[in-house]
């Protein structure tokens, strides 16, 4: 049992490289807070953490309560929201694993006096994807299409119960974080598996603007979250934004244009395959794309991610082993000599007008 002084911070959704990877961070920069690491999963021996108090447990089940009301965290965060109906072992496990398991975890939350400060995990994709989007969310926008299925739902609902649990328990600091979409090393995520494809299906008649945040600096911020006072909703997201053709350029990937109305099939297909865990919100975030306003991470919570969308984008392909098949250089060769080609019509056209 630990003393009501001591400080304690409670990891759930641990047994994941995202988990693991917070689990090492803290376990560097704790300053001698005890964790305990929660998950329905027991985690792999290579992502084990010396040091940490590893407890297996479904956020489903009552026994959370139970766990919290021993330990006596003063801090929790929430890490465990799956994106990809794979992660799970299929969209109906994974809704009442991101839903239900909050429910649970922030009930057992509300009746512990020792919790003085919530961090939860969310994600950009509560803001959905439309034609009308404006060039960057704020975390006041409003979007033109919630998302209306999938992870984007699911966070759309946890977060509302986080909405809930901060009226209920005002004394409580309770800081959400939405991320862009993870990029770097050992990174496990639909759209890792989408840039890893040969070749990139994209949507016809559409180049959406996406934006990342390298995995080294989602764990900071999450750190930087829990380890004092910052209530409130952050974007979090690595400066500036890539085209989708762009990124395909940047990976020497070739694009296959498909038309709209074959989004819903491609996602089978793909699923169908075991290539990419593809949803419908995914398809269409690679149809309008999606720019964060990060204004408030940089002047409120004090945060500025180490790498760029760029940088991010091309320390996963390094890290991760994608290899060109188009060599980039080939591509800017033929770019450039395109452009000369056009400029010399160009000025050929003004001679003989």
């Amino acid at each position: 049992m630990t003393s009501a002084s001591a400080r304690t911070l409670l990891v759930t959704g641990a047994a994941r490289r995202l988990g693991a990877a917070v689990l090492r961070d803290l376990a560097a920069h704790g300053q001698g807070r005890r964790v305990i690491a929660v998950d329905l999963a027991e985690p792999d021996s290579d992502l084990a953490i010396d040091g940490v108090e590893h407890v297996r447990l479904d956020l489903r089940a009552p026994a959370i309560a139970t766990l919290i009301a021993k330990t006596r965290p003063d801090t929790v965060l929430h890490l465990d929201v799956l994106a990809a109906p794979g992660q799970a072992g299929g969209r109906t496990a994974m809704k009442e694993r991101n839903v239900i398991g909050t429910m649970q975890l922030l009930a057992a939350c509300q009746r512990a006096p020792s919790v003085r400060r919530l961090v939860v995990k969310s994600s950009a994709a509560v803001y959905g994807c439309a034609p009308r989007d404006p060039a960057h969310f704020t975390e006041e926008t409003q979007p033109h299409r919630p998302p209306h299925a999938g992870y984007g739902k699911d966070c759309v609902e946890v977060e509302e119960y986080v909405r809930g649990f901060a009226r209920r328990r005002p004394d409580v600091s309770v800081t959400v974080l939405r991320f862009a979409g993870y990029l770097g090393a050992g990174v496990e995520s639909p759209f890792a598996d989408y840039l890893a494809l040969p070749v990139l299906p994209t949507m016809a008649g559409f180049d959406p603007r996406l934006q990342f945040v390298h995995i080294d600096d989602v764990v900071r911020a999450l750190r930087l979250a829990s380890s004092g006072a910052h209530p409130g909703v952050y974007n979090v997201a690595g400066a500036g934004s890539l085209t989708l053709s762009q990124l395909a350029r940047r990976l020497g990937r070739a694009t296959v244009a498909l038309p709209r109305f074959a989004a819903p099939w491609l996602g089978r297909a793909l699923r169908q395959v075991g290539v990419a865990d593809f949803t419908g919100d995914q398809l269409e975030l690679l149809t309008y794309g999606r720019v964060l306003d990060t204004t408030r991470m940089s002047e409120r919570l004090g945060f500025t991610p180490r790498y760029t969308t760029a940088q991010a984008l091309a320390e996963h392909a390094s890290t991760t082993g994608i290899k060109p098949l188009i060599p980039p250089d080939l591509v800017r060769g033929t770019e450039q000599r395109l452009i000369t080609l056009l400029e010399r019509y160009a000025q050929d056209g003004a001679g003989r007008g």
